[in-house]
């Protein structure tokens, strides 16, 4: 069994902060190749945004804030390395099927290497320049680790609460009246 990485998303914002979000849930990779082409300083908005912080969703090759490891078995692994595969001599200019599978090959070892926290764990990037090199430094929470995070997630039954009704007059509001 392997540790591999997938796309989580607790939030919109992925959707608003790249040019296109990876959807929850795609197999994921780094994906700074990407960038190792490209003058970082000509980079604008959400370019920008995709290279500080994201991470490559390898389905729709858009962008996640934030990843999960996840157990995979050696299908799902090889159907990974096929799929980055076609994505590279598609979309990247790989010379051909044998260069591809070869990239792809790496970026998932690679990312192999980010998921050896327990599953579970999130797993953020952040990219900068320095030297003129890309950097990147990864941060993880793992589960349960984080009491004050993990909160953010706990559902609490009340027994026996009343039913109330809450409305908001919007217009009183607007001129200092509350709603009874």
């Amino acid at each position: 069994m392997a540790r591999l990485l997938r796309t989580i998303r607790l939030d919109p914002s992925d959707a608003f902060v790249f040019t296109r979000a990876a959807e929850p849930g795609e197999w994921a990779v780094p994906g700074t190749f990407l960038f190792w082409e490209r003058p970082v300083e000509t980079l604008i908005g959400k370019e920008r945004a995709a290279f500080r912080s994201g991470l490559l969703g390898v389905s729709s090759f858009g962008w996640s804030t934030l990843v999960t490891i996840v157990e995979a078995d050696a299908g799902e692994r090889a159907g990974l390395v096929d799929a980055l595969a076609a994505r590279l001599l598609a979309e990247c200019g790989a010379p051909d099927a044998s260069a591809a599978r070869a990239a792809a090959e790496a970026e998932i070892a690679y990312a192999e290497e980010l998921a050896e926290p327990p599953v579970g764990t999130l797993v953020a990037i952040h990219r900068s320049v320095e030297n003129g090199e890309i950097v990147e430094r990864f941060r993880t929470l793992l589960p349960g680790t984080d009491e004050r995070h993990s909160r953010a997630f706990t559902f609490v039954e009340i027994a026996d609460e009343p039913d109330v009704e809450e409305r908001v007059d919007l217009a009183g509001l607007a001129i200092g009246k509350e709603a009874s």
